[in-house]
């Protein structure tokens, strides 16, 4: 990759075309209840969506461009958790039970024993309950494509041929649109674990658990000469779903133990092919109860990769970019942060995301920098409003590079 200009990302997921959804909507699921059926039909649809939309990037001027999610489990326009529930299907040992975390029963924690409740029971959700239960408030929840299971045996990966269908279409779009490289999303042990365990003795073991089936993934992406991107909102968004609120340090400790298994199933992979994004939880939401990046950050940078993607346009977090005025971004490593917002339909000027670049640039080096969304505008935004947004991305790119390169000659 060139360090002549600042190159453009995003955060993974992207509207999906009208066909596609239709596509989705007409599957079936397995007798498991959370597996969808996969037909040549659907598979030939999904690679000419992927390809079409590897070139629709580039044309907006994203360089380094994604599958869009496209792959991953969904059932129309406004679902979102693709990026957590397509592990569902791609795991064997779950079983669909009474567990739900979106509904399950609050459980409190006590100091020094840290304890989940559930989805509803976020402190941010409880303080503004009247917006969150009024359909009018403008919050959107979304919907999953498939129901929660539960680790009722011991986990092991199956989905070697979704994956190897994911890659395959990514990689044909690249070639067609002749861009050197992209990335495909994939799902963090601490995020995974998430979900009910009837099987495993201790949290711990759960997650390690999660650590060897997902390093599949993360192993066959870069082998495959593409970027992984970890996707692990849990490593900030765990804080609003323990009440009541921990102290810091305890905090820290116990997101210390899923910093260390996700490095454990990244061990031997080069670091320059794994990008590891954090964010509070894509929800259109109030977001007043999230934890400050100061003090998540040090277990970000201990994650083993070579980029970090976190949300810096954010109305809620974009005050934090001061925080690498002090903090060291170790040697190698490069931030990826997000200067165009999935949270609002405003779409942001080009120079505004030109001078939310350049902030970073001053601060870390202008060789340091991606530049990218808050998180996947998929499912959080109209299609059209997703284009303008990653269009004033490449455009506010451009406008950086070409003053932050301008001294060296660089041809921008």
């Amino acid at each position: 990759m060139t360090i002549d200009r600042i190159h453009t990302t995003h955060s993974g997921s992207l509207p999906r075309t009208p066909e596609l959804i239709a596509a989705n909507a007409a599957r079936t699921f397995a007798e498991d209840g959370f597996t969808l059926e996969r037909t040549p039909e659907f598979e030939g649809l999904l690679t000419n969506a992927v390809v079409n939309l590897v070139q629709h990037q580039k044309d907006l001027g994203i360089t380094i461009p994604g599958d869009g999610e496209y792959g991953k489990a969904m059932s129309n326009a406004v679902d979102y958790g693709a990026w957590w529930t397509y592990s569902f299907q791609r795991t064997s040992g779950l079983e669909l039970t009474e567990f739900n975390p979106i509904l399950a029963e609050a459980v409190r924690s006590e100091p020094g024993n840290i304890k989940l409740t559930s989805f509803a029971d976020r402190r941010d959700w409880t303080l503004f309950a009247e917006a969150y239960q009024d359909p009018e408030s403008g919050i959107q929840i979304g919907k999953n494509a498939t129901a929660f299971p539960s680790a009722t045996g011991p986990i092991s990966y199956t989905g070697q041929a979704a994956l190897a269908s994911d890659i395959a279409n990514l990689k044909a779009g690249l070639a067609a649109a002749d861009v050197p490289t992209g990335f495909i999303t994939a799902l963090s042990p601490g995020s995974a674990s998430r979900i009910g365990n009837d099987y495993y003795a201790t949290e711990e073991e759960f997650v390690y658990a999660w650590a060897d089936v997902l390093r599949e993934e993360y192993r066959a992406i870069v082998e495959a000469g593409l970027i992984v991107q970890i996707d692990d909102p849990s490593i900030a968004e765990n804080w609003d779903q323990i009440n009541p609120a921990p102290s810091v340090e305890d905090y820290q400790r116990f997101t210390q133990i899923r910093v260390e298994a996700l490095n454990y199933a990244l061990r031997g992979l080069p670091e320059e092919q794994v990008r590891f994004h954090v964010c509070w939880g894509s929800w259109h939401g109030p977001h007043t109860t999230d934890i400050e990046f100061r003090h998540i950050v040090d277990l970000v940078l201990g994650i083993n990769a070579g980029s970090y993607s976190f949300e810096a346009a954010n109305v809620r977090h974009e005050h934090e970019w001061t925080l690498w005025q002090d903090t060291v971004l170790p040697a190698g490593k490069i931030l990826v942060p997000g200067v165009v917002s999935h949270a609002t339909n405003v779409v942001e000027h080009p120079e505004l995301v030109a001078q939310r670049i350049e902030r970073f640039a001053g601060l870390v080096g202008r060789e340091n920098v991606i530049a990218s969304t808050d998180c996947g505008l998929g499912g959080r935004l109209h299609p059209q409003i997703a284009d303008a947004k990653l269009e004033s991305l490449g455009r506010g790119a451009q406008i950086a590079s070409n003053r932050l390169f301008a001294r060296s000659g660089a041809n921008v």
